[in-house]
């Protein structure tokens, strides 16, 4: 789906378009998340990628939702590989998120990805050894929601690897802003 050059729709009656988007995103800038790395894998193909659309959506199973963009890395392992993982970030970590906006460089011999240590989770896909805490899914279902896919994940393992109160990564604690 290609990008639109302006300002997207609806708009409400009498609103300038430009006024109006930009407000929209500010309020939706504004929503509090978290700003995770989802670890993802098809075959030897690994991936980490900086995330911060990602949320519990049910109790009975348990689902995890991550929405990706389409065009990413990441969309094509998970679509491929069935399996995320959410590596959920020490705030104090908070510069090696940057080094996950790209495709990865992965050492499978050395276990790294870019350089950060990794080990591979219940589903198979990478679980940073330095992650504060992890949410291993196999992929449920997908919806297409336009410019990404919503993926859904059942949760098949979670853990800590550091202490339970670390303080954890937020979207605020970055100059990031990444939505609207």
């Amino acid at each position: 789906m290609p990008l639109s050059s302006g300002p997207l729709g609806p708009f409400p009656a009498g609103a300038d378009p430009e006024e109006y988007d930009r407000l929209r995103r500010r309020v939706l800038w504004s929503m509090p998340s978290g700003l995770y790395i989802v670890g993802s894998r098809a075959g030897d193909r690994r991936n980490g990628m900086t995330c911060n659309w990602v949320t519990q959506l049910g109790f009975d199973p348990k689902f995890l939702g991550v929405s990706v963009e389409n065009d990413a890395v990441t969309h094509e392992l998970i679509s491929e590989g069935r399996a995320f993982v959410m590596n959920i970030i020490d705030r104090e970590d908070r510069a090696i998120i940057r080094k996950f906006t790209k495709p990865v460089d992965v050492d499978v011999e050395a276990r790294t990805l870019n350089g950060f240590p990794f080990h591979d989770g219940v589903s198979g896909a990478p679980v940073l050894d330095q992650a504060v805490a992890y949410v291993d899914c196999t992929l449920h279902e997908s919806a297409d929601v336009g410019s990404h896919t919503l993926f859904i994940g059942e949760i098949v393992d979670a853990g800590f690897q550091k202490d339970e109160d670390t303080p954890v990564l937020r979207m605020e604690d970055t100059r990031m802003s990444y939505g609207g």
